[in-house]
C-alpha cells in the first residue's frame, strides 16, 4: 500500500526530497501545494518537474478523501461522515455561528476511555487516526477555506493519540501549512496528565478538560480515567502553567439530572478551581442508549450557571446544535456501523 503524502510535515517532506536528491526548495513547494493551495492531484503541482511528479505518484498517494455522507441540520450544523482504511467511520461536525465556522474533529476511531455518557466509547477502540486523517476532516469539507475555529472534541481522546495530534496541530498552525493561529484551536482531554504536560509544552493551542463533577467517587462512575488521573491532580498540574494571557483553559461540565447539578456541586467546584483563570462550559445532556443518565432541567442549568458566575467563575451554557442529525459525538458513526453488521 502506498504511503499518504498529505499529513507530512515540512521536515518529513524534506526527508523525502533529500533522499531523492531533489533541490532543497522542493519540499516547501510540495507543502505549499498540499496545504495552502489545496491541490487535488500530483498533476496540479505545476511548478514541480514532470519527473518529480511522476516519482511522487509512483510511491505515494495524495491521501485526501471526501466525506462518505453529509447531513445538514435545520440550524445549519453539518455532520460529515468519513470512511477509514479499515472500513470504519469517523465523524466531523461543522457548526456555523454568525461569521464563525467551527469544525469539531475526531482524533481516533472509537475510544478506549469508556465514559458512561459517551456514545463513541460504546464502540470501543478501533484505531488511531493519522495526522493526515485528522487534517483531512478540515481540508475535505464544503466549508474548507472558511474555517475560523477548530476543536478536537469529536471521537476519541486526543491525548491517547498525542503524536499524531501534535503533528496535525503543527500542520494547521505552521507558516508552511495552514498558518492558523493556535488561539483559534482548542484540544479537549479527559485529563491524561503526562500527555497533557507534553501538549502544554509543545503547543500553544487552548486546553479544555472534561470535569463533570468535583467528587472522586462520582467522577469514577462517569469516567474510569479518574482512577489513574484524579481531577484534583489534573487541576494541580494546570495551576503550574500560565493561562493569564491569550491562552485559555476551560472545563467541560455535562449537566446530569440529580447527579451533578446541586448547590453542593457549585460549592465544591468553586473550591476546586479557586484562583484559577478559567471558564466552565455547561453542556446539556441528551440521553443516549445504554446509559441511566438524564439531562438536567433547563431551570437547574440556568441556576447552576448563575451560581458559579456569582462565585467569580466565568460560566456559560453551550448551545445544543444539530440534534436532528445525530450531531452528538458517536451517534451517526454507530448507526452506520450497525448497518454494516
Amino acid at each position: 500500500m502506498k504511503e499518504m503524502l498529505f499529513g507530512k510535515t515540512l521536515s518529513g517532506l524534506r526527508e523525502i526530497t533529500g533522499a531523492a536528491g531533489w533541490p532543497a526548495y522542493t519540499a516547501r513547494q510540495i507543502a505549499d501545494w498540499l496545504y495552502a493551495k489545496g491541490a487535488g492531484s500530483f498533476g496540479e503541482m505545476t511548478n514541480l518537474s514532470l519527473k518529480v511528479r511522476e516519482a511522487l505518484a509512483e510511491k505515494y498517494v495524495l491521501g485526501i478523501f471526501p466525506p462518505a455522507k453529509v447531513q445538514t441540520s435545520a440550524d445549519g450544523t453539518r455532520k460529515y461522515l468519513f470512511g477509514t482504511a479499515s472500513g470504519k467511520f469517523i465523524e466531523t461536525a461543522m457548526i456555523p455561528e454568525g461569521d464563525r465556522i467551527t469544525v469539531c474533529v475526531s482524533s481516533q476511531v472509537g475510544c478506549k476511555m469508556g465514559c458512561l455518557f459517551c456514545m463513541t466509547g460504546k464502540q470501543g477502540f478501533q484505531g488511531q487516526l493519522t495526522a493526515g486523517e485528522i487534517v483531512n476532516q478540515i481540508r475535505s469539507i464544503e466549508e474548507a477555506g472558511r474555517v475560523s475555529n477548530i476543536v478536537y472534541m469529536g471521537m476519541g481522546e486526543p491525548f491517547d493519540n498525542l503524536e499524531e495530534v501534535l503533528t496535525s496541530l503543527e500542520i494547521l498552525t505552521a507558516p508552511w501549512g495552514y498558518a492558523m493561529s493556535p488561539r483559534r484551536i482548542t484540544v479537549s482531554t479527559i485529563g491524561i496528565i503526562p500527555a497533557m504536560k507534553t501538549f502544554l509544552e509543545k503547543s500553544e493551542a487552548h486546553l479544555a478538560v472534561s470535569l463533570h463533577t468535583p467528587y472522586d467517587e462520582e467522577r469514577r462512575q462517569l469516567m474510569p480515567v479518574q482512577v489513574a488521573y484524579p481531577i484534583a491532580q489534573v487541576v494541580e498540574e494546570i495551576r503550574k502553567w500560565d493561562f493569564s494571557h491569550q491562552r485559555r483553559v476551560s472545563f467541560e461540565y455535562i449537566m446530569f439530572r440529580d447527579f451533578n447539578d446541586t448547590p453542593r456541586h457549585v460549592r465544591d467546584l468553586t473550591r476546586l478551581l479557586n484562583g484559577l483563570s478559567c471558564r466552565i462550559n455547561l453542556i446539556r445532556f441528551h440521553p443516549i442508549p445504554g446509559t441511566p443518565l438524564l439531562g438536567s432541567h433547563e431551570e437547574t442549568i440556568t441556576s447552576f450557571r448563575e451560581s458559579l458566575n456569582n462565585k467569580g467563575i466565568l460560566t456559560t451554557v453551550r448551545a445544543s446544535r444539530g440534534q436532528d442529525i445525530y450531531a452528538a459525538c458517536g451517534l451517526l458513526s454507530t448507526r452506520e456501523l450497525l448497518k454494516k453488521e
